[in-house]
């Protein structure tokens, strides 16, 4: 027989003859042009018919055997599987509704966001990647080459759904040297990225209508993984302090002591030995996210609260995602003994074997051999200088529009508008027109609030700071000049 197939497009998407034989077949087949229970030509006729390789033909009709879209009967020839079958076209598909869990359902419900959407504007004080020239690319790719091993012996060596061993000893030694954290290797657990260690401790530690106190402001995607498992949330209000304690009735708390996400207040040890204390009353269990403090610019870093725990309360959260590369997904929990079983059994129902081994094993290689600690303090030299440009540049071209929060580490500024409501959104706007963008605060915040922005500077150059900067303050002469 002779099959009329619409190879020239094919021919056109795919570079090799044989891939574009296979999916103007399977097409065919697909859409039932092709009915099962047809024989289909030899692969010396269709080579023929279509000016191409035998060897070609018959690749594509072993891909299609390999699927099941055709079988070969000895002696008779090559088949089109299920006879009868003529698929209806996709409108006329019914549309049958899954049914979801509560869980499922909850997850619909919530407003979907993006991990961290970046307008396209001509300047962004959004926080983003700084360039790679800034990495150091020879070091890493040495210890990649390490882990590899010679000839690439340990690539196929497996890690435990904990991660491996020598990177948990890495971030441990870290932890004691950086941060007077006793941790020890064995209650350390690796995640894709600290969020998905968060989501599944709240999955382990909170019951359908159970309580969690969340700070306000606070980053908007822990709100969303408390929803998610069906748990309600307690605003804690912050200050220049930071977190202000209460009697909460709950049984969990999620903090940011050391900068405070996203106004950056440092939390006082006063208040950090009332948070303990609150825990122990309560019999209650604290998430402490250390998100970015690694990059301290100034002033000296008051313990964390892992550090004072002396009843195992503390859940400690890492990560590496800000301080190494975005491609580099790699976050950890520093666990109490107690919940270190739980949750190494749930991470296996995710991840029977930890993902990314050979980057876990460079990154050890990496810090064991220094590289990671002078990387954190080109950075931080880099961060402390820009911070101080950013700072000064605003107050000397915006004048008292905002009152940036002071600050010693991280990668972007909280600032407070001291004008109106009304002028804040007009400022928004004429800023937009320009070309500028930042981050509103109110994505941060469980009630309305007084207006705020977030400012990311660590990514801009001078030139592009001083650029953003002076259209800000165009913006709100533009302002100005319409009310």
């Amino acid at each position: 027989m002779e099959l009329t197939l619409h190879m020239e497009a094919y021919l056109d998407k795919y570079r090799f003859k044989y891939l574009a034989m296979y999916h103007a077949l399977r097409e065919a087949i697909q859409d039932g042009r092709v009915p099962g229970g047809t024989k289909l030509p030899s692969t010396r006729e269709l080579a023929e018919q279509y000016g191409l390789s035998r060897g070609a033909v018959a690749q594509s009709y072993d891909m299609l055997l390999a699927e099941g879209y055709v079988h070969a009967e000895a002696g008779r020839g090559t088949f089109v599987t299920h006879a009868g079958y003529s698929p209806l076209p996709i409108g006329q598909i019914k549309d049958t509704p899954v049914k979801l869990s509560d869980w499922g359902e909850r997850l619909l419900q919530l407003p979907q966001t993006s991990a961290d959407p970046v307008e396209r504007t001509e300047i962004s004080f959004i926080n983003q990647p700084l360039g790679m020239d800034r990495f150091p690319y020879k070091e890493w790719r040495s210890a990649l080459s390490y882990a590899g091993g010679r000839k690439g012996t340990s690539l196929q060596q497996k890690a435990p759904p904990e991660g491996d061993w020598q990177l948990r000893e890495a971030i441990a030694s870290h932890l004691r040297i950086t941060r007077g954290i006793m941790a020890r290797p064995e209650h350390i657990v690796l995640f894709s990225g600290s969020m998905q260690g968060i989501v599944l401790l709240f999955q382990l530690l909170m019951n359908d209508g159970e309580t969690a106190v969340v700070e306000n402001p606070g980053f908007h995607g822990i709100h969303r993984a408390i929803k998610a498992c069906g748990g309600e949330i307690i605003p804690a209000a912050v200050d220049r302090q930071g977190v202000q304690p209460e009697d909460w009735d709950a049984g969990i708390l999620f903090v940011t002591p050391s900068r405070q996400y996203p106004t950056g207040a440092v939390l006082s040890l006063e208040r950090r030995r009332q948070l303990l204390d609150w825990a122990q009353r309560h019999n209650a269990v604290i998430i402490e996210d250390d998100y970015d403090s690694e990059f301290r610019f100034g002033g000296r870093p008051i313990e964390p609260l892992k550090a004072l725990d002396t009843e195992e309360r503390v859940i400690y959260i890492g990560s590496f995602s800000q301080t190494m590369f975005t491609g580099l997904r790699l976050g950890y929990a520093v666990l109490p003994e107690g919940l270190v079983a739980a949750t190494v059994r749930a991470k296996s129902l995710y991840d029977p074997m930890s993902p990314g081994v050979l980057e876990q094993r460079a990154l050890a290689r990496f810090m064991a051999k220094g590289g990671y600690m002078r990387h954190l303090r080109r950075l931080t030299r880099v961060y402390g200088a820009r911070y101080r440009h950013f700072t000064a540049l605003m107050k000397e071209m915006t004048g008292d529009l905002f009152e940036m929060m002071p600050g010693d580490a991280g990668l972007h500024v909280y600032a407070e508008w001291r004008r109106s409501p009304g002028e804040y959104a007009a400022f928004c706007e004429a800023v937009h027109r320009r070309g500028i963008s930042f981050r509103d605060a109110r994505v941060y915040r469980l009630d309305e609030g007084p207006p705020a922005a977030c400012f990311g500077f660590a990514h801009l150059e001078e030139d592009q700071m001083i650029e953003g900067i002076r259209r800000m303050a165009a913006a709100w002469r533009d302002v100005q000049n319409l009310s």
